[in-house]
């Protein structure tokens, strides 16, 4: 494990090896840089610690998948090609598990949702029922506790597409709290509450299974308690 006083800052290293390296990314920063912000992201500061400080280094990370802006958890980066093309080859097996926070009470306690996702030029992904425009969206989903107001989840994400685990929860008509995108444009939370809890997957190399957990923000409990 890296030393402390490498540790990029505001991230947390969960695990590090020659081929990968596995973070706990806050809420609110990138993953990845877009043209208004390319240095306040995950991708940035992974980079400049594997240089050390060093510009002229030639280490660098690789993508593998990415989390929104707004959601925390466990996010893993290659640091090599060939490990980042072995870990996206695997990623449908790759079990990947999300607690969040929605309003209201699910009908039900337990279930899978699916739907084809389709995203429109301003980029809010959507659902259809047109396949030929959509890719298929599979989210499993637990009530592991509720309130009046909240209910909160523990979401196993069957397929990764983008902005799938909110677009199917506001779908069902409970919309993950703090969602302005796709919830309530004028949510008062401070905070998206959905959070990547834990990945488990295949070393790309190795091949021993490896699992990364987090603790799930406090806030989640503190809004169900008091809601």
């Amino acid at each position: 494990m890296p030393k402390k006083r490498h540790q990029p800052r505001g991230l947390e290293i969960l695990y590090e090896d020659k081929d990968i390296l596995v973070v706990d990314k806050p809420a609110g920063l990138l993953t990845v840089g877009t043209a208004n912000n390319k240095t306040n992201t995950a991708y940035y500061k992974l980079t400049d610690y594997v240089r050390k400080g060093n510009s002229k280094s030639r280490n660098r990370i690789f993508i593998v998948h990415r989390l929104d802006q707004s959601t925390s958890g466990v996010l893993v980066f290659a640091k090599n090609e060939e490990a980042k093309f072995r870990l996206q080859s695997q990623w449908k097996d790759t079990e990947k598990k999300y607690v969040a926070v929605v309003y209201g009470q699910l009908a039900k306690k337990e279930d899978v949702i699916s739907s084809y996702l389709a995203e429109n030029k301003v980029f809010i992904v959507y659902s259809t029922t047109d396949t030929t425009k959509g890719k298929l969206a599979r989210t499993a989903y637990k009530v592991l506790k509720e309130s009046r107001q909240f209910s909160l989840l523990e979401i196993n994400l069957l397929t990764g597409r983008k902005n799938q685990i909110r677009v199917h929860l506001a779908d069902k008509g409970h919309p993950v709290v703090g969602d302005r995108k796709y919830g309530k444009p004028k949510d008062v939370f401070r905070r998206l509450a959905l959070h990547s809890k834990s990945i488990s997957f295949k070393h790309p190399f190795t091949g021993r299974q490896m699992t990364f957990e987090t603790r799930m923000p406090s806030y989640f409990n503190e809004l169900v308690d008091n809601g």
